[in-house]
């Protein structure tokens, strides 16, 4: 397989994981999902988004190790967990969404790139002086 094709592959596993991250707080918020798997999706998305890993990023493969394997097998375990009914309901809300927001994504990464610059700016200017 060439480069390309695996780079893809990895781009939309990667695009999958985005979206099924959305789909659990989709989830979350409705009332036909039982307690516990309310529960256990909100564990999933915090520790997904939580700069606090269970191993830090600096030891060596280990860091990075259990990003790749204690989020995707937490989403996994999330997933079975959720009414087929309520999944398909906020797999379809999710993907109206991704596809809404897509230019305000711009907009925001924009305005924070324009804030480093910024800022970069400034501490040049305040270092030369």
């Amino acid at each position: 397989m060439s480069r390309m094709k695996k780079f893809d592959q990895l781009k939309n596993k990667v695009r999958a994981i985005k979206l099924n991250l959305f789909v659990l707080y989709l989830a979350y918020k409705d009332p036909r999902v039982p307690w516990y798997a309310k529960l256990f999706a909100v564990c999933v998305v915090a520790y997904a988004f939580s700069p606090i890993d269970l191993i830090p990023d600096f030891i060596p493969i280990l860091g990075y190790l259990d990003d790749l394997v204690i989020v995707p097998l937490g989403i996994t375990i999330a997933l079975k967990m959720i009414p087929i009914v309520v999944l398909d309901e906020c797999r379809i809300k999710a993907e109206e969404m991704r596809k809404n927001t897509k230019s305000k994504n711009w907009i925001a990464a924009t305005a924070i790139i324009m804030i480093w610059v910024t800022s970069a700016f400034c501490l040049c200017i305040f270092a030369n002086r």
